[in-house]
């Protein structure tokens, strides 16, 4: 097993071959290795474990259920879909399983301030619901677009009792809002900790957050096997930066059977500047402290991106996919928002089920796959999250 190349990573310094890694000045450094230390001492301790599978259980809602959509199989022709319906747990989305890994992290470590960046809102909410479940204070930086656009997410960040620092620099969207919380956090790294929301930033953070998420595909790996007595043939999922496709494909990385795809936002078209599809579109750089894929401009800094799922709309990814693309390991390919648009609602209408324009992404590719496959194949879909907060923003722009 150790021979493998998916395991053990990252090594002793954050890489996952030559992507990920500490990118930081030598104060952060330090900073970052105390974590790196505190986590791995609580991650081995059986109180630590039991309290966070209570939590996880009895709080969250776990196991998540594995769905046949079997009239939208029916309407599409061709392969099974099958949804791991992360919609399900508590605050919505898949974030609520590392947020609370975080949280407690913080509350062993004596922190006094959780803070965070968001893009959907769905990270913000989860480090919310976590901090006022272990009583510790919690700041969400948000850019303006965002906060206009997934409005239901930042009432419920308010009502959690989260201070909302709205982020107007740049393009006023996530990149911008990792930046502003990272210079909080700069003022005060003792005392304060930053709860990065998906698996980038510098190391221990895509670790930690592959290993808060990688329950996701545990589930889905023995639920399958159960009910199928095989495993998937196709398995896809959302990528921004990372986390809930990391999270999925973690336990399904050694089956040679099975494709794992990751989907990525075309946005208005591959051919046009406006997407945020940085492991087909960009190039081997750094970005918040880690190596990895990145969309540059002209300049070489990180491009303006787009997407219309606030999550997704950030020009690098996580280290890890970056090495699994170079690996050859995962299936990047994209989808647009046209194609994410009609996901959503054809969901919605066949099926009953309202997605997360996120997760709606790997939803189109599903659609788009299943009819050129037979019908005795299977694709399991990450549902990530529930579109609850975009509902309001889908009708404005379709005019429902």
């Amino acid at each position: 097993m150790n021979a493998s190349p998916f395991a053990p990573l990252p090594d002793a310094q954050g890489y996952f071959g030559r992507f990920g890694g500490q990118r930081i000045p030598p104060a952060l450094k330090a900073v970052m290795d105390e974590i790196d230390a505190a986590y791995e001492e609580i991650r081995h301790r059986e109180d630590f474990q039991r309290e966070l599978a209570d939590l996880l259980a009895d709080y969250v809602g776990r196991p998540s259920p594995i769905f046949h959509a079997r009239r939208l199989s029916e309407q599409l022709g061709g392969a099974q879909i099958h949804l791991k319906r992360e919609d399900l747990n508590h605050t919505g989305a898949h974030k609520i399983n590392h947020c609370l890994g975080e949280a407690l992290l913080a509350k062993f470590m004596g922190k006094t301030k959780v803070i965070a960046e968001t893009g959907a809102g769905q990270h913000g909410v989860a480090l919310a619901t976590a901090c006022a479940l272990v009583g510790i204070p919690c700041e969400i930086h948000m850019g303006q677009v965002d906060i206009e656009k997934e409005h239901p997410n930042v009432t419920k960040m308010k009502i959690l009792g989260a201070t909302l620092v709205p982020v107007t620099r740049g393009t006023a969207t996530l990149k911008d809002a990792v930046d502003s919380a990272f210079e909080e956090y700069l003022k005060d790294p003792q005392r304060f900790i930053y709860a990065i929301g998906s698996v980038v930033g510098p190391h221990p953070f895509p670790k930690m957050v592959r290993d808060f998420q990688a329950i996701i595909g545990r589930e889905a790996r023995e639920q399958f096997l159960e009910r199928h007595g095989r495993l998937p043939d196709h398995v896809t999922a959302c990528v921004g930066g990372g986390s809930n496709a990391i999270g999925m494909f973690t336990a399904f990385l050694e089956d040679d059977g099975v494709h794992l795809v990751g989907v990525e936002p075309a946005g208005e078209g591959l051919d046009t500047p406006r997407h945020s599809a940085t492991l087909t579109l960009g190039r081997p750089g750094e970005i918040h402290g880690m190596a990895c894929y990145v969309l540059e401009d002209e300049a070489g800094q990180p491009m303006a991106v787009h997407s219309i799922a606030s999550g997704l709309d950030y020009p690098g990814v996580g280290p890890q996919h970056s090495y699994l693309k170079e690996l050859g390991r995962v299936d990047y390919q994209s989808a647009t928002d046209d194609a994410c648009l009609e996901a959503f609602l054809t969901l919605s209408r066949v099926e009953g089920i309202i997605p997360a324009l996120e997760s709606a992404h790997a939803v189109a590719w599903a659609m788009r796959t299943a009819p050129t496959l037979a019908a005795d194949r299977h694709i399991l879909v990450n549902l990530s999250g529930r579109g609850d907060k975009d509902a309001d923003y889908v009708a404005a722009r379709l005019g429902l």
